[in-house]
Protein backbone atom coordinates (compact mmCIF):
# COMPACT_ATOMS: atom_id res chain seq x y z
CA UNK A 1 0.00 0.00 0.00
CA UNK A 2 0.96 3.16 -1.14
CA UNK A 3 2.11 6.07 1.99
CA UNK A 4 -0.25 8.99 1.61
CA UNK A 5 0.35 12.57 0.61
CA UNK A 6 0.73 15.24 2.73
CA UNK A 7 -2.06 16.86 0.70
CA UNK A 8 -4.17 13.73 1.52
CA UNK A 9 -3.10 13.72 4.81
CA UNK A 10 -3.98 16.63 5.31
CA UNK A 11 -7.55 16.25 4.31
CA UNK A 12 -8.55 14.58 7.66
CA UNK A 13 -6.46 16.76 9.67
CA UNK A 14 -9.04 18.41 11.76
CA UNK A 15 -6.87 21.91 12.61
CA UNK A 16 -6.50 21.73 8.28
CA UNK A 17 -10.26 21.49 8.13
CA UNK A 18 -10.95 24.16 10.22
CA UNK A 19 -8.61 26.52 9.11
CA UNK A 20 -10.34 25.92 5.60
CA UNK A 21 -13.73 26.18 6.77
CA UNK A 22 -12.90 29.64 8.66
CA UNK A 23 -11.08 30.83 5.42
CA UNK A 24 -14.91 31.02 3.97
CA UNK A 25 -16.28 34.39 4.31
CA UNK A 26 -19.86 32.95 4.82
CA UNK A 27 -18.76 30.69 7.27
CA UNK A 28 -16.92 33.48 9.51
CA UNK A 29 -19.84 35.17 9.17
CA UNK A 30 -22.34 33.10 10.28
CA UNK A 31 -19.76 31.54 12.76
CA UNK A 32 -19.72 35.38 14.42
CA UNK A 33 -23.41 36.02 14.16
CA UNK A 34 -23.69 33.65 16.51
CA UNK A 35 -21.20 34.66 19.06
CA UNK A 36 -22.86 37.29 21.29
CA UNK A 37 -26.50 35.52 21.44
CA UNK A 38 -28.08 33.04 20.28
CA UNK A 39 -30.21 32.63 16.98
CA UNK A 40 -32.09 30.95 14.84
CA UNK A 41 -30.87 29.72 10.98
CA UNK A 42 -33.83 32.49 9.73
CA UNK A 43 -32.61 35.01 12.15
CA UNK A 44 -28.61 34.52 10.55
CA UNK A 45 -30.44 34.48 7.19
CA UNK A 46 -32.13 37.73 7.81
CA UNK A 47 -29.16 39.42 9.15
CA UNK A 48 -26.31 38.50 6.85
CA UNK A 49 -28.47 38.65 3.97
CA UNK A 50 -27.72 35.06 2.32
CA UNK A 51 -29.80 31.76 1.38
CA UNK A 52 -31.58 29.86 4.23
CA UNK A 53 -30.07 26.64 2.94
CA UNK A 54 -26.56 27.96 2.90
CA UNK A 55 -27.19 29.29 6.60
CA UNK A 56 -28.05 25.51 7.57
CA UNK A 57 -25.08 23.90 5.38
CA UNK A 58 -22.90 26.30 7.63
CA UNK A 59 -24.32 25.42 11.07
CA UNK A 60 -24.27 21.69 9.72
CA UNK A 61 -20.65 22.44 9.20
CA UNK A 62 -19.71 24.14 12.17
CA UNK A 63 -21.49 21.48 14.10
CA UNK A 64 -19.39 18.98 12.75
CA UNK A 65 -16.14 20.90 14.00
CA UNK A 66 -17.45 21.60 17.25
CA UNK A 67 -17.30 24.96 16.62
CA UNK A 68 -20.68 26.20 17.01
CA UNK A 69 -23.23 24.07 18.96
CA UNK A 70 -27.27 24.22 19.48
CA UNK A 71 -27.90 26.28 22.74
CA UNK A 72 -31.25 25.46 23.25
CA UNK A 73 -34.73 24.71 21.71
CA UNK A 74 -37.84 27.35 21.13
CA UNK A 75 -41.54 26.72 20.83
CA UNK A 76 -42.85 28.97 17.80
CA UNK A 77 -45.98 30.35 17.62
CA UNK A 78 -46.87 27.65 15.06
CA UNK A 79 -45.81 24.93 17.44
CA UNK A 80 -42.37 23.81 15.40
CA UNK A 81 -39.38 23.22 17.64
CA UNK A 82 -36.68 25.92 16.73
CA UNK A 83 -33.35 25.26 17.11
CA UNK A 84 -31.04 27.98 18.56
CA UNK A 85 -27.40 28.29 17.48
CA UNK A 86 -24.40 29.67 19.65
CA UNK A 87 -21.01 30.43 18.70
CA UNK A 88 -18.15 27.98 20.85
CA UNK A 89 -15.67 30.05 19.38
CA UNK A 90 -15.08 34.07 21.14
CA UNK A 91 -11.69 34.22 19.23
CA UNK A 92 -9.73 32.56 16.58
CA UNK A 93 -6.03 32.84 16.05
CA UNK A 94 -4.39 31.08 13.02
CA UNK A 95 -0.44 31.16 11.94
CA UNK A 96 2.12 29.95 10.22
CA UNK A 97 5.72 29.09 10.64
CA UNK A 98 7.99 27.15 8.46
CA UNK A 99 4.94 26.33 6.56
CA UNK A 100 3.24 24.61 9.04
CA UNK A 101 -0.34 26.01 10.49
CA UNK A 102 -0.89 26.40 14.31
CA UNK A 103 -4.74 27.39 15.19
CA UNK A 104 -5.71 28.74 18.52
CA UNK A 105 -9.01 28.66 19.44
CA UNK A 106 -10.64 30.84 21.99
CA UNK A 107 -14.26 29.98 24.31
CA UNK A 108 -16.76 31.85 23.71
CA UNK A 109 -17.32 33.66 26.97
CA UNK A 110 -19.78 36.35 26.13
CA UNK A 111 -22.57 33.83 26.06
CA UNK A 112 -22.15 30.98 28.50
CA UNK A 113 -24.25 27.86 27.46
CA UNK A 114 -27.82 28.18 29.45
CA UNK A 115 -28.54 25.16 31.64
CA UNK A 116 -32.12 24.47 30.38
Amino acid sequence: MQKPTIIQLSEFDITQRIIESLSNVCTRSVLFSVKNESKDATQISDELKISLSTVYKTLSTLEDLALAEIDKYVISTEGKKIKLYRSRIGKVEITLEDLEPSLNLYSNTSNPKSNS
